[in-house]
């Protein structure tokens, strides 16, 4: 029997305040200041072609805002919150009623992971934090902050540091039973690793490595480079993997932070293959292909399978592009504007767009029965119904 229960600006203050120091105060700052000075080019308009349905709106409530590392956690109908300023949220994604909340009177710096009963977050002074919708249960001190989601699985808890480090704990009384820890890169993402169970072996993400760890020891099954890190400097040798990572059964693909997208066997420790990709973004994917956004707006799919690409499309081109949610209906990403746009998951294709009216924020999207719920980072909430169509994403 499986250990685990089936689940479904980016450097940190630490790691720029290294790159400042590697580059020097005057260097650092004048390249930053030319970044920004940088002239972006412009996003062409998006044209939407005849829409037999449109994108109807179902319900909308606010919540505390959250940061991009928040990722609310999803269980069945019943989709839960952590706001930045510590309170937990549970709303039924039916209805928008909220279920529950509690206030852990504490700032938070990432998600929550929940097995369903217990949910757990850390904060931002270093502690992990277990608790039922009643209540505190228990809390536990770290080494380094974390703003990758805990997992929460097989009676324990795990969470990956940002000192490139893995704690697995007692789910009951916050025990630390083991700690794993690779060397790596001085810097690291201000951006969600990869860490989620596939069967009994507990995946994480090591620089530009996928390791598959055993949870009850922490000892290797495997270590697979997606990329490798490349440059003469800390900057261009920053490869982290970052979340969402896309799984298909024993299959894990995921993105190395603006260099590969790569899909493994997180049983046998295989990389089946690898392209190169320049984002910054998760991954989503359905029965048949992984879709990606770039960093300079296009949107790209390959087949699960073999990596052959089936589509590239540039109608989004140059704008900040959240990650891909990957519908029946077709595939779903929102840009910075708060705007949502539902691509052809034939050809890439616009075939839909509509405007969230949330504040100008990258927000997400999470799946809906008919349609999809849109959370901004001002904790604006929105429900929307999509109109039905049956094309899935194949080789042409």
């Amino acid at each position: 029997m499986s250990l685990f229960s089936s689940s479904l600006s980016r450097w940190s203050p630490l790691g720029l305040s290294r790159a400042l120091g590697l580059l020097g105060v005057g260097v650092g700052l004048a390249l930053l200041m030319s970044c920004s000075s940088t002239v972006k080019p412009k996003a062409k308009e998006v044209v939407v072609g005849q829409v037999g349905q449109q994108i109807e709106p179902s319900y909308a409530l606010s919540i505390p805002p959250f940061n991009a590392f928040m990722v609310p956690h999803v269980n069945g109908t019943q989709v839960t919150f952590a706001s930045e300023n510590g309170l937990i949220t549970q709303l039924d994604a039916k209805d928008g009623k909220v279920l529950w909340s509690l206030d852990l009177k504490t700032p938070l710096s990432s998600a929550l992971g929940s097995d369903g009963q217990r949910f757990t977050v850390t904060t931002k002074n270093n502690q992990v934090l277990t608790f039922d919708q009643k209540g505190l249960l228990w809390k536990s001190t770290m080494s380094s902050q974390s703003i990758t989601p805990p997992l929460v699985a097989g009676e324990r808890v795990f969470v990956l540091l940002a000192d490139r480090s893995v704690v697995a704990m007692d789910g009951q009384s916050g025990r630390v039973l083991w700690t794993q820890q690779r060397p790596g890169d001085p810097l690291t993402l201000n951006q969600k690793g990869l860490l989620m169970a596939v069967r009994d072996t507990l995946v994480v993400g090591f620089s530009g490595r996928m390791l598959g760890l055993n949870p009850l020891t922490g000892q290797a099954k495997f270590d697979t480079p997606i990329a490798v890190p490349r440059g003469v400097n800390d900057l261009e040798r920053l490869v982290d993997l970052v979340s969402p990572a896309y799984r298909f059964g024993d299959l894990v693909c995921v993105r190395a932070f603006q260099a590969q997208v790569g899909c493994v066997n997180a049983q046998r420790g295989n990389l089946l293959w690898s392209r190169v990709a320049n984002g910054d973004q998760g991954l989503s994917g359905n029965d048949d292909a992984v879709v990606a956004a770039e960093s300079n707006g296009m949107v790209l799919a390959w087949s699960r399978t073999s990596g052959e690409k089936l589509f590239e499309t540039d109608v989004l081109k140059y704008r900040k592009l959240s990650t891909p949610l990957v519908l029946p209906e077709g595939v779903l990403v929102s840009d910075q504007d708060g705007m949502v746009y539902l691509l052809s998951s034939k050809d890439g294709h616009i075939l839909n767009k509509t405007d969230t009216q949330t504040q100008a924020t990258l927000g997400l999207s999470l799946p809906l029965e008919g349609g999809f719920l849109y959370a901004s980072r001002a904790g604006k909430i929105r429900a929307f119904k999509l109109p039905p169509t049956n094309v899935k994403l194949t080789n042409p």
